[in-house]
């Protein structure tokens, strides 16, 4: 039997959004409640849909429509085109809404604001560019990521590829992570023996930073003694100042501490590094400032970030903005060099 021919110009944007709809629910009645349209008006749409297809897209099993064979391959598309008009809005929107090029990036809590200011250094002093910077949790980051309101993650996880996720991570960096604890008067730290009777605090076990040091402690046969647990790296920081607890922490983030000799870097720990990865969606049109910021990045990752490089990144920083503490990043920028930051705590 022919098929109908299928005629380009008579397929549309709203049957497509309809059919999502009713793809995604399963349910006729709750997709029209979702539209806020009459549920005959929903059906006669899909049929018409079905119509100009040549193809039956739904099949009803008991109180639920489910998609046939032609009606898969249909949601996989309109799936794609739905990512393509967010998409097509949220770059639109913000180029014509600044008149000037504006970059979203979000951060997870725990990540290094010494590795965020590295990253974003070579944008500083652009008064072509606006930054906008979020902070929140790695899932909720995503979210917004997949949403398109953002354009990159910043990470110190690894996000797992496979087909069912449109995520592409790549690692960018890595910092040495050593640890750290009051000055201890000229006395050696003994590495791994003085593991044993040295209180620690040390990043909470979902990290990978952790897990490596798990890793190496049953190596050597040591069962730490754990002082507190910390999925915070500005908490991190805190806790290696203010405590007399020794810290496993990269030596850049209390980079400050350090040079006032208030706390010394007993021992680099080997082959242990926090990675950094950056996480985007694979678009049809990549963001300029973007993909020349991962390509500066990716070229230096077979490299660890050392106190020197964060010193030259802080100096670049502080000429450019005029402040001390990175900290103060969102609120000092010139009005030309606007930095928005959007912490989900404070």
């Amino acid at each position: 039997m022919d098929q109908p021919e299928i005629h380009l110009s008579r397929l549309n944007y709203h049957h497509l959004q309809y059919f999502r709809a009713v793809a995604h629910e399963g349910n006729l009645t709750r997709a029209a409640q979702h539209l806020r349209v009459a549920q005959s008006a929903l059906s006669t749409q899909i049929r018409q849909l079905e119509a100009q297809l040549g193809q039956a897209l739904f099949e009803r099993q008991g109180r639920r429509l489910v998609l046939t064979e032609a009606g898969r391959i249909a949601l996989a598309y309109a799936d794609t085109i739905a990512a393509a008009g967010r998409e097509l809005v949220a770059t639109l929107q913000e180029g014509r809404r600044h008149h000037r090029q504006v970059l979203r990036i979000g951060a997870v809590a725990t990540l290094s604001r010494n590795f965020q200011r590295r990253f974003v250094a070579p944008l500083l002093g652009n008064a072509d560019v606006e930054l906008v910077l979020h902070s929140g949790s790695l899932g909720e980051l995503l979210s917004r990521l997949g949403a398109h309101n953002l354009d990159i993650v910043l990470s110190n996880r690894r996000v797992q590829e496979d087909a069912g996720t449109a995520f592409r991570c790549r690692r960018i960096a890595r910092q040495q992570v050593s640890l750290i604890g009051p000055p201890r008067g000229g006395r050696a730290f003994r590495f791994p023996d003085d593991l044993l009777d040295t209180p620690l605090v040390l990043p909470s076990r979902d990290s990978d930073m952790r897990s490596g040091f798990d890793v190496l402690c049953e190596q050597f046969g040591i069962i730490p003694s754990i002082a507190a647990e910390v999925d915070d790296m500005a908490m991190l920081r805190l806790l290696a100042r203010d405590s007399n607890y020794v810290s496993l922490v990269p030596a850049v983030v209390v980079l400050d501490e350090l040079r006032s000799g208030l706390l010394e870097e007993y021992v680099a720990v080997p082959n242990l590094f926090e990675e950094f990865y950056a996480i985007t969606v694979r678009r049809q049109y990549q963001h300029p400032l973007l993909r020349s910021l991962l390509e500066r990045a990716e070229a230096l990752v077979p490299d660890a970030i050392s106190l020197a490089d964060a010193e030259v990144a802080e100096h670049h920083v502080q000429q450019v903005v005029g402040v001390d503490d990175a900290d103060q990043l969102g609120e000092s920028l010139p009005r030309s060099q606007q930095v928005r930051r959007r912490d989900r705590r404070r």
